[in-house]
């Protein structure tokens, strides 16, 4: 496995690769849920190469881009083990040379200003451009991302086909531990406390679906959903019962559903989504 940290080392190997190659973008501190990305990828092509960059553009003022964990060393071991070919690990001067400031950026319009996008105002247009830049700098075929983030994988399927860029954007189902806690690398700031209490999360959102399912209105479902988890120490963000396809609001006439939530369990920001069909 070639581990790549500049712009120059990525395009000499990319030159000389003359095969289908699959992208895994990632911020690092991987977890299974990541390595499964991979497996998945390695269907699909025939080398993977997985970026390590903590893109500092998505991050807010406030937010945990100083101290998000970054653990190279030991990412790229368990990427070897793997089988992927390549990892991507750009410094940010490589990826930004302009700086921030100046740098040309993307917008997806609507769909990035709300749910994460209303909360973390700037954070949809940073997760564009750096998937548009890794995709300009890499040339995948194919890119792989996790339906944990949800509203984040929408964004790049627009992105992609309005910029008709030539990639396959797939999503792979969200990987839980035994307990129904989404797979994160923010897991690691929960306190032991906390973890015992976040798959709550999860449960929520299994009994809001079985209620819509048995046709309990949506608004109701939602509150009794909210007031549980309130209930059970978390500080809701947004809770939400929303269109698969392009994430308005959820009417009574629509079948292919997903519950989208952010709460916060003390300081931890934890985002899940339940996609379902209503009959």
């Amino acid at each position: 496995m070639r581990v790549l940290k500049s712009l120059e080392e990525l395009r000499a190997w990319r030159a000389q690769v003359d095969a289908t190659v699959a992208l895994v973008p990632t911020m690092g501190n991987l977890h299974e849920g990541h390595l499964r990305l991979v497996d998945l990828a390695q269907q699909h092509a025939e080398h993977v190469v997985v970026s390590i960059f903590v893109n500092p553009m998505q991050f807010g003022a406030n937010e945990d881009f100083d101290s998000y964990p970054r653990t190279l060393d030991a990412d790229c071991a368990l990427l070897a083990e793997r089988g992927a070919s390549a990892v991507f690990a750009p410094q940010v001067s490589d990826v930004y040379p302009r700086g921030l400031a100046e740098q040309t950026y993307i917008e997806v319009p609507g769909i990035s200003d709300i749910l994460c996008g209303a909360s973390r105002p700037g954070h949809f247009r940073g997760v564009a451009t750096i998937v548009a830049k890794l995709f300009n700098m890499i040339q995948p075929q194919v890119a792989i991302f996790g339906q944990k983030d949800y509203q984040q994988l929408q964004v790049i399927r627009l992105m992609t086909r309005d910029l008709s860029l030539p990639v396959e954007v797939i999503g792979m189902p969200t990987e839980r531990a035994e307990d129904g806690l989404a797979l994160s690398s923010r897991n690691g700031y929960l306190s032991a406390a906390e973890r015992a209490q976040a798959p709550e999360l999860y449960a929520t959102m299994e009994q809001l679906k079985n209620a819509v399912q048995q046709g309990e209105a949506a608004t109701t479902a939602v509150s009794a959903a909210a007031a549980r988890l309130t209930a059970t120490g978390f500080q809701i963000d947004y809770l939400e019962l929303r269109r698969q396809a392009d994430l308005q609001p959820a009417t009574d006439g629509d079948a292919d559903l997903v519950i989208l939530v952010a709460a916060f369990l003390g300081r931890t920001r934890l985002i899940d989504n339940l996609t379902f069909t209503r009959s």
